[in-house]
């Protein structure tokens, strides 16, 4: 464990300003009776450093203690791949020598860079899911060279993060402890420690630029820290850290045209990172809580119908039934402003606010219903497998050759993040090579009807797919839309 005893007091003073550098003292003003007024009428004094400690402050202390703790991580994955046949295309040639052309399969190694922070210390650590993604080999090394091998206890795509355990540790390694992102504000000092590059751990500054960034795209709970702090490639699953030593996120994703940092990065926030972390400490899966309703984005227009002075919170437009929502007693045209005292401004805030709740604690919701004010208090419980999951794997000539199938619930709607309101069937995986990918079926994707006939289960799904039809009419689901087509 990093002591944060005894280190010294970071604090930065110094400015560039024409070639030379300056400190400002901020001297309040004061009233006739030589009392101190508020802090919001100061006058800036510059002047130039006064001892020599000013001119060598420096992060280096923060950087000793929290270094040791960032890792790098080396992923390696094995693809096979096969020579393709200039006849590849041609359907009378795949009707005689299939669709994998004549080329025998070759294997190829690819190898990923990226970072990660050890945060217990008995090898646990942190890092990107798509970092490790589809690994069969991970390795991690340490800030003094040292290699361990690692295995992947956790990899929740969800949140674009995984869990790594070093293999045969003796003793304790130095870990990070985890800051309260909740208490993160815009323009605390930051740094981003990591290995852009591959070129070897390397350490940058900047400020907090935003604390509830959405619509990033990164993850399915999109709410991130935005930094100015240099991220870029390699840097991903390396450690956002506060002046305290603490981890404030996991850097996961920056914003470039030109694939360098431009002083947009986004972290995810470590309270995300803590929950995913214990429930791999634990052995356990990650859990999170269900609120089980739809929530609607405030428009410029329903604030004005809603008769707000401006757009806030988001709006109950469904609430599902025997779920935690209905039990406490929500219901459609609600305005939810709160999460457990943190202001909500979109359904994907919400989300994140809701999903880091503990499962069984009590969540107060700040609600306005027919223009009154009033708390709501319900109990943060686990989306239910209901019905049973019932997983089968399609086979035969029809357009879902090739696809796992599972019955929806809502523990199964919010693994694969679609709609918990959904009923039926919904496709988990696709296997390369099959009609239903070369038809454009998708994870996620939830099958309503064949051929006028509504599925109601997996075991509808493939007692169907086993007949013969001529025409197949199919109705889908995806994103929101119904999909009509018809395939022969």
């Amino acid at each position: 464990m990093i002591s944060r005893k005894g280190m010294a007091t970071v604090a930065v003073l110094l400015i560039v300003a024409g070639g030379g550098y300056l400190a400002r003292d901020f001297v309040p003003s004061s009233n006739a009776a030589n009392k101190v007024e508020p802090p919001k009428v100061t006058q800036v004094v510059e002047r130039v450093p006064a001892s020599k400690a000013e001119m060598q402050l420096s992060f280096s202390p923060l950087v000793k203690e929290a270094a040791p703790a960032v890792v790098n991580v080396y992923a390696t994955r094995k693809v096979v791949t096969r020579s393709r046949s200039p006849f590849f295309n041609d359907p009378f040639f795949e009707r005689f020598f299939g669709q994998g052309g004549f080329g025998a399969p070759r294997e190829r190694v690819e190898r990923s860079l990226g970072s990660g922070v050890i945060v217990d210390h008995t090898g646990v650590i942190v890092t990107n899911h798509h970092v490790i993604d589809g690994a069969t080999e991970v390795k991690v090394a340490l800030a003094d060279r040292t290699e361990f091998e690692a295995d992947v206890v956790l990899d929740d795509e969800k949140t674009d993060l995984a869990i790594l355990k070093v293999r045969d540790l003796k003793g304790d390694l130095p870990h990070l402890e985890f800051a309260d992102s909740d208490d993160t504000q815009v323009g605390d000092l930051v740094l981003a420690i990591g290995n852009p590059f591959g070129v070897g751990q390397t350490v940058t500054s900047g400020i907090v630029s935003a604390v509830a960034r959405t619509q990033v795209g990164a993850s399915d709970y999109s709410y991130f820290v935005q930094t100015d702090a240099a991220i870029n490639p390699g840097n991903s699953g390396g450690a956002l850290v506060n002046m305290q030593g603490q981890l404030v996120g996991i850097n996961s994703s920056i914003y470039t045209r030109s694939g360098g940092s431009n002083g947009i990065g986004f972290a995810i926030p470590a309270n995300m990172v803590k929950l995913v972390a214990d429930a791999a400490i634990s052995g356990k899966a990650v859990q999170r809580a269900w609120f089980g309703g739809s929530l609607q984005l405030v428009s410029s227009d329903i604030a004005s119908g809603l008769g707000l002075d401006r757009p806030q919170g988001v709006l109950v437009t469904e609430v599902y039934q025997d779920s935690p929502a209905e039990a406490a007693g929500l219901e459609v045209g609600d305005l939810i402003l709160k999460v457990n005292g943190k202001t909500v401004d979109s359904p994907d805030a919400f989300g994140y606010r809701f999903a880091t709740v503990p499962l069984g604690s009590d969540v107060s919701l700040d609600v306005v219903r027919q223009g009154g004010a009033r708390t709501i208090v319900m109990k943060a419980a686990a989306a239910p497998e209901k019905p049973p999951r019932d997983e089968r794997y399609i086979e035969g000539y029809s357009p879902f050759d090739g696809a796992t199938v599972l019955n929806l619930s809502p523990l199964v709607a919010q693994e694969l993040g679609v709609d918990s309101g959904l009923k039926g069937v919904v496709i988990s995986g696709v296997r390369n090579g099959t009609t239903s990918e070369r038809l454009g079926l998708k994870i996620g994707d939830v099958i309503r009807k064949v051929n006028g006939q509504v599925v109601r289960n997996t075991k509808d799904l493939e007692t169907l797919s086993n007949q013969e039809f001529r025409l197949w009419r199919l109705e889908i689901q995806r994103d929101g839309k119904l999909i009509k087509t018809t395939i022969s």
